[in-house]
């Protein structure tokens, strides 16, 4: 059933099926129950390597190709498998592979990413989003119109617990989540740090949509890039690039805690 709204945005269809399924050519068999969703560059190509990881499916898009690797973990052969993928940037591309992973198998899924800070903290330093504000378009696609998504308290309580026995302070907070890396205003940037947002990036709330509308658990571990806290002088740091291996691994260790 459609929803109508005088903004095409917030119309929603609650029911009717997809002209094009996630898994419409999809050919990579089923996939594991748990899923590593990272947005950590060659550092997931590199660990798949260095695990003997299989490539179960690519996906092929016009600029480039998406690998889905299985990874077995380190306990030996009995040691459950896991999906491990390294995700294009931003909402819409990201949720369309997310999507794809979830029908075809993946029911716990933890992404791993960097984000922006609104407010004084160091670079480097590990966050739990415990909801996503929704100022991107594609979870209205999955989700009627709210204000936020909340994210599912196994993976959070599962990440929060990898944290604390590696010894890792942590904070939690709302994530604001845009489409619009360009239009985090000075004014915009002060409201949303108003309103409880303290970091900044641009899947958890669509990504956190597809997994509530498709039935699987969703969680993510972020880490601390860039600084927008001083409006009048934004600070790129090293956008966390050190603490990419790292986030990898702890994820991991989240994802078998589920």
């Amino acid at each position: 059933m459609i929803v109508p709204n005088e903004i095409p945005l917030l119309e929603f269809d609650s029911s009717s099926p997809e002209v094009i399924p996630p898994d419409h050519d999809w050919a990579g068999g089923t996939l594991p129950e748990k899923c590593l969703f990272a947005f950590l560059g060659e550092v997931v190509h590199e660990y798949a390597a260095e695990r003997g990881a299989r490539t179960v499916e690519t996906f092929e898009t016009v600029t480039h190709d998406v690998p889905v690797y299985v990874v077995r973990g380190t306990d030996g052969a009995a040691a459950e498998e896991v999906c491990l993928v390294q995700s294009p940037i931003g909402a819409a591309a990201s949720a369309q592979v997310l999507d794809t992973l979830v029908t075809c198998g993946c029911r716990k899924v933890i992404a791993v990413g960097s984000c922006g800070v609104l407010a004084d903290l160091p670079e480097n330093a590990f966050i739990v989003p415990t909801r996503a504000l929704r100022a991107e378009g594609t979870s209205y696609h999955y989700l009627p119109a709210s204000r936020y998504v909340e994210l599912d308290e196994e993976p959070i309580a599962a990440i929060e617990a990898t944290l604390a026995r590696h010894g890792l302070p942590f904070v939690t907070c709302t994530t604001w989540s845009t489409d619009g890396y360009f239009r985090e205003t000075r004014d915009m940037v002060r409201y949303r740090l108003a309103e409880g947002c303290s970091v900044v990036e641009m899947e958890c709330a669509a990504l956190a949509a597809v997994c509530k509308a498709r039935g699987a658990s969703f969680g993510q571990l972020l880490f601390t890039a860039d600084s927008l806290a001083n409006v009048h002088e934004y600070d790129e740091r090293g956008f966390g690039m050190s603490s990419h291996r790292k986030a990898l691994l702890l994820g991991l260790d989240a994802l078998r805690r589920c």
